[in-house]
């Protein structure tokens, strides 16, 4: 798909939202296929593990909610995570964030905090920590994809706060960032 087809509105709405955990350390890895493979690659979307998607709508990201996260997620210590392998879903390749623990913890705690917005509108029962390399692709495309990735795993992360990301009708933009606490329990609440 060229940049002239791209409709994002096809994707996203306008005022949409996520709570992501932005990986850097992925991008030279990962980046290049994201940006072929990945269609929120192209609005800006950087290398992440979702937190949470879809959050709340932009105009409900009031006073109240961004304390409200900044507590939950606040009360959570960092961790470590390393993507040393890939995994699938139906037309998804992605990396798997080793331990799970506490991204299942951090992901479990924010859905209960908004139950209003649950995760991937309540699509699944069982919401796996993931970072997406490729979306909406065939299998052959995706064995290209683990093929050419597996060689440049693993990758390894500190996670230090979740960011907030407003897709403003073209692009996904961070619009505030959340800190997990150095002082907190590192078995999380």
């Amino acid at each position: 798909m060229t940049d002239a087809t791209r409709d994002p509105s096809a994707r996203f709405g306008t005022g949409q939202t996520a709570l992501v955990v932005v990986v850097p350390e992925a991008e030279p890895v990962v980046g290049w296929l994201r940006g072929d493979l990945d269609e929120a690659a192209a609005y800006g979307v950087p290398a992440h593990v979702t937190v949470l998607f879809p959050f709340l709508p932009a105009e409900a990201l009031d006073a109240t909610v961004l304390e409200a996260l900044r507590d939950v997620v606040g009360a959570h210590a960092p961790f470590d995570a390393t993507f040393a392998g890939c995994g699938r879903f139906p037309g998804v390749l992605y990396l798997v964030p080793e331990p799970d623990a506490s991204w299942r913890a951090l992901l479990a705690a924010v859905a209960a905090r908004f139950p209003e917005a649950p995760p991937y509108g309540g699509a699944f029962d069982d919401v796996v920590p993931h970072l997406t390399v490729a979306d909406g692709q065939d299998p052959d495309v995706l064995d290209g994809a683990a093929a050419a990735v597996a060689p440049r795993l693993p990758v390894r992360t500190r996670v230090r706060e979740v960011t907030l990301l407003v897709f403003d009708g073209e692009r996904w933009r961070r619009r505030a960032d959340f800190p997990l606490s150095p002082d907190a329990d590192a078995a999380g609440p």
